[in-house]
């Protein structure tokens, strides 16, 4: 019997569902595109998409250094809110949330998306303070959320011990239109519509070098050749700062590893997404029934994909005390992804002090729930010189002291 590896599997189910191989089969790049996009990751690729879509500038390459979706867009734990403290993450993450409702007819391609609610538990009374002070400020944003008592909390979620051995449930901030979405399928869904447009997903090419011209950007050296460019998109998560220094800038990132796992299928017994930031983790339930649990960053920076014993550990031990029917389950698989965190734990969607060359990261532990509005803006911010959605999130902040903090909305420890 003939074996495949798991990339192999992904890429013929691609082929089968969608009839494009153009997604997967990397063109040679040309000497000049409009725009490139480093990273094809759900943030570059939904970019792209919207540059096609919104502003008709399809003349663009999305490169990246591995493979379409490899980096954090396929390893996170695809949660879906917006329930954000501050105004401006608040409208986009919501502009999010709500692209994210009608994705897969937009895409014409199911994205698996499903609205089943986010609860974040508050299980000491700081932040039984802090979240009822979230849901009054989404009131005011139209940001649809709700305070919710214990019984409630045990209501939605009945395998759930809300009176647990250190850190009892108090109630919960609860977003009913929240929910997950498949990650790989949302890369794949951009990707492909990015290709019908005629633009050029090149893999296995790897950034070397920016050029730039009396300030400007004018294109990029590559494993595959020099190409030349009109603007420049960098957006790279955890490889951010390495890019920024070839174009000659520094960022205010750190690099830290943020672990998750699943665990052995089981029965459907749990039809939300928990989230307890006290005790260091979350869990979901996938549709082919394993416990999707995360937790929150490794202590110390490091760019390792493979995660620890002691930090699963941990997690564990916290989730097995608010969930107790979970202890005898076996780990199926463990993974890590690279995060990239700002001082105030809110993303940076700006222009860079290199001319035409814009800059995409920050998201630290919330990427995935951000992507069609973080593409939407980012797509108006590099087409047009603007946009209101990420007005908010330039570096000038850091300058001028102009914090979006987000510590508490981020919900997992930090």
């Amino acid at each position: 019997m003939k074996h495949y590896s798991a990339f192999a599997v992904a890429r013929e189910a691609l082929r089968y569902h969608t009839g494009w191989e153009r997604a997967w089969r990397s063109p040679e790049p040309k000497k000049r595109y409009d725009v490139i996009i480093v990273g094809a990751g759900g943030h570059g690729l939904a970019t792209a998409y919207y540059l096609g879509k919104n502003y008709g500038i399809q003349n663009v390459a999305v490169i990246e250094k591995g493979w379409l979706g490899g980096g954090n867009t396929g390893r996170n734990t695809t949660i879906i809110r917006s329930n954000y403290l501050q105004d401006p993450s608040a409208a986009l993450y919501e502009k999010a949330r709500d692209l994210y409702e009608d994705l897969s007819q937009d895409l014409n391609y199911n994205v698996m998306f499903s609205p089943r609610g986010v609860m974040m538990l508050a299980q000491t009374q700081h932040e039984i303070r802090g979240y009822q002070r979230t849901a009054h400020a989404n009131a005011l944003q139209g940001v649809q959320t709700e305070w919710i008592g214990p019984e409630r909390v045990k209501q939605l979620v009945p395998i759930i011990n809300i009176d647990g051995p250190r850190y009892p449930v108090l109630g919960a901030l609860w977003q009913e239109r929240g929910g997950t979405a498949r990650h790989d399928a949302v890369a794949w869904g951009y990707a492909r519509a990015c290709s019908a447009m005629g633009m050029d997903i090149i893999q296995q090419c790897e950034v070397k070098g920016v050029r730039t011209e009396n300030g400007r950007v004018v294109g990029v050296d590559t494993t595959k050749g020099a190409i030349d460019c009109e603007k420049l998109g960098i957006v790279v998560a955890g490889h951010s700062g390495q890019l920024a220094e070839m174009a000659g800038f520094r960022l205010p990132l750190e690099a830290i590893a943020l672990q998750a796992l699943v665990s052995e299928p089981i029965k459907p017994c749990m039809d939300v997404v928990v989230m307890a930031n006290t005790v260091h983790g979350y869990m979901s339930q996938s549709d082919k029934g394993e416990m999707v649990i995360g937790g929150g960053t490794d202590a110390y920076n490091n760019y390792t994909q493979r995660g620890s014993f002691h930090h699963i550990e941990e997690t564990v031990r916290a989730l097995v005390e608010t969930f107790p029917m979970i202890s005898r389950l076996k780990m199926l698989r463990q993974w890590g992804g690279i995060v990239d965190m700002t001082g105030d734990r809110s993303p940076i969607l700006s222009t860079t002090p290199l001319d035409n060359c814009f800059i995409n990261c920050g998201w630290g532990t919330g990427g995935f729930k951000a992507i069609p509005g973080s593409g939407w803006g980012m797509a108006q911010l590099m087409a047009t010189g603007h946009s209101p959605l990420t007005e908010a999130f330039s570096l000038d902040r850091f300058k001028e002291g102009r914090f979006i903090d987000e510590s508490v909305a981020a919900g997992v420890a930090h």
